[in-house]
């Protein structure tokens, strides 16, 4: 099975294939001696400035801090819950930047949260032309989702909105005419506290939190039809592998079959994927490529990773539907169903060939597929907390909120 994070490797180790980027963007020089130590957010805001990434930030005087990216579709790049010497927690792809080119298939700059659309494969791709075979050589990111800025519609110091219109067409000759809204604002504790009914311990934890909300609305004038092809919300955060770090995906433990695709790039090892009572613990070092996903039915709206050495927790929220919906299936090639796609996914990084894009690891959520009418719209949310502290009161936030404590989550690796 082919995936989008199996080909990126390949577009690490292609030379000569790229353009120059213009010369009043990302150019190719040396980046200005930052005061901050890398791994922190100061050193990145440093970083996107020698390389004219204009980047927004949201903040609220906290300490918290999100950058979005206008230039790359709106893309929260990094975040941080104590201001410019606290961690950065978004994976950037430096050497990118750095090399001042774009690749004609796909650029993986990185960030922390990126929207994209599906289905990548199979008979309503929007990655591969209509009659194309479905083999890298003939992969291709839609400029649109890849390197083309979105639009600001509105500002505040704590939120931002963009916009963009695109049209696609996919793998069956069908084009999608779309209306794309994004926004990203950052939430107050006061807000958290009010999601999850709990109160959060602000002497002794530092948070960070802020909410995508991603609409697509069917600006054309044709139905979006199951028999032309549906699209969908594709939300992937991008974060920084450790050898301490899990991510963990509570599921439904009632109902019939598979609790976790583990075949993506080949069956998971037991010693890195471990499934127990209603959770999955997938170990998350950057040193073996491998990727799980969670089936709509088995989804919870709630799945999260733990740095043990950085004592950071990460939950990630996404909305899921009242009642079940299809979730369009990105697998390459032929497919027995185009509707069977994953509503969760977790994706460790690690060498292929002896080569390595990051290391990085990823957490994604999708929407269920978008069949509209002219007019209609769908809207999928995701909301990134980050919450760094001592883990006698990381323990008791993440017992309330999924009834699992640190100490079993560090225990399974």
């Amino acid at each position: 099975m082919k995936q989008i994070i199996a080909v990126v490797i390949g577009l690490a180790i292609i030379s000569s294939v790229g353009c120059s980027i213009s010369s009043s963007k990302r150019k190719d020089k040396k980046m200005t001696k930052s005061a901050y130590e890398e791994e922190t957010y100061g050193f990145d805001m440093a970083f996107f400035k020698a390389h004219n990434l204009n980047c927004l930030e949201l903040t609220d005087g906290t300490g918290a801090g999100v950058l979005v990216s206008p230039e790359l579709q709106g893309r929260v790049m990094t975040s941080t819950v104590n201001g410019p010497s606290g961690n950065s927690f978004g994976w950037i792809n430096y050497d990118l930047f750095k090399s001042g080119k774009l690749n004609e298939q796909f650029n993986p700059f990185g960030g922390e949260e990126r929207f994209w659309l599906g289905p990548e494969g199979g008979p309503f791709s929007i990655y591969f032309k209509e009659g194309a075979e479905q083999v890298f050589e003939n992969w291709k990111v839609p400029a649109v989702i890849d390197t083309e800025p979105f639009d600001v519609k509105k500002q505040t110091k704590g939120s931002v909105t963009f916009e963009k219109n695109m049209q696609v067409v996919n793998a069956s000759g069908f084009k999608f005419e779309v209306g794309i809204e994004r926004t990203i604002s950052l939430m107050s504790i006061d807000q958290l506290e009010s999601e999850l009914k709990m109160e959060i311990p602000d002497e002794s934890v530092n948070v960070v939190v802020y909410q995508s909300e991603n609409k697509i609305t069917n600006v054309g004038n044709q139905a979006w039809t199951k028999e032309n092809g549906l699209l969908s919300i594709w939300l992937l955060c991008m974060f920084n592998p450790s050898p301490t770090t899990t991510v963990f995906i509570p599921f439904k433990e009632e109902g019939d079959g598979v609790v976790v695709n583990d075949e993506y790039f080949g069956k998971v090892p037991a010693n890195r994927l471990i499934v127990e009572e209603g959770m999955v613990y997938f170990k998350i070092d950057g040193e073996y490529r491998s990727k799980i996903g969670i089936p709509p039915f088995r989804a919870k709206e709630i799945c999260g990773s733990y740095d043990s050495k950085k004592k950071v927790l990460t939950l990630l929220w996404c909305s899921l539907p009242d009642e079940p919906k299809e979730y369009v299936n990105s697998n390459w090639g032929d497919q027995e169903d185009p509707y069977s796609g994953d509503a969760v996914n977790s994706y460790n990084d690690g060498p292929v060939d002896g080569k390595i894009m990051g290391p990085f690891y990823e957490i994604e959520t999708s929407s269920p597929a978008a069949d509209l009418q002219p007019g209609q719209s769908l809207v999928h949310k995701q909301r990134v907390i980050h919450i760094q502290g001592e883990e006698s009161e990381l323990t008791k936030i993440l017992q309330y909120v999924i009834n699992v404590d640190i100490e079993t989550i560090k225990s399974n690796f």
